[in-house]
């Protein structure tokens, strides 16, 4: 299905054509930004706190990578950009009047972020096997640290989607009103992209 400028609903406030003051508004809704900039807050002190460690310890950095399992942070990333080209396909959907193929697209993206926590929990058993634990050097503690936040986000955020699908069952979400519905596309959003910044720093870069 094409979109045209007379039923594309651009934030679930109106068509584009006769509110187009809704083009000059952010997606979503205020209460969300404000948790998203202050995650995002959140994230940038622990990559600060990354950096400084990593120039206090620079062999522990550089030599820290090379024992973590660079296949389930590859999978991981993977999962999760897949999971937000769903979250957008569902988005797209419910803009264009299409609630049970949004709820379709949802579910893909729910599953990827079931796949992300079943890889990074059997990743934590992997590490304590190889004998890296929080103890082991500022390396690894600043990993787990890292992971084991972002994980929790996933958790909810995951949550955040089931909750996308109910509404959307119960007809809370339309073509005309998904404001709510945005604001957790764009939760979703941020924190695949906390990951994206995450995996390099962890996994690659030496």
């Amino acid at each position: 299905m094409t979109i045209t400028a007379i039923d594309f609903h651009l934030n679930g406030s109106g068509e584009v054509t006769k509110e187009p003051e809704t083009l000059n508004k952010i997606p979503g809704n205020r209460a969300v930004w404000v948790g998203i900039f202050a995650e995002m807050t959140e994230f940038a002190l622990f990559f600060l706190v990354y950096f400084i460690a990593k120039a206090h310890y620079p062999e522990q950095f550089n030599q820290g990578p090379l024992k973590l399992n660079t296949l389930a942070g590859t999978l991981n990333t993977f999962a999760l950009i897949s999971s937000s080209y769903f979250v957008a396909k569902a988005l797209a959907s419910v803009r264009l009047n299409d609630p049970e193929k949004s709820i379709r697209w949802l579910w893909r993206a729910v599953f990827c972020g079931g796949v992300y926590l079943v890889i990074k929990i059997w990743e934590y058993h992997w590490n304590v096997d190889q004998g890296i634990t929080t103890n082991t050097n500022n390396f690894y503690t600043v990993y787990y640290y890292l992971t084991f936040n972002h994980l929790l986000h996933v958790t909810w955020a995951s949550g955040s989607l089931l909750w996308a699908i109910r509404q959307l069952k119960a007809g809370n979400y339309t073509q005309q009103n998904h404001l709510g519905f945005t604001a957790i596309a764009c939760y979703w959003h941020m924190v695949d992209l906390a990951w994206v910044i995450i995996f390099p720093l962890l996994y690659v870069l030496r």
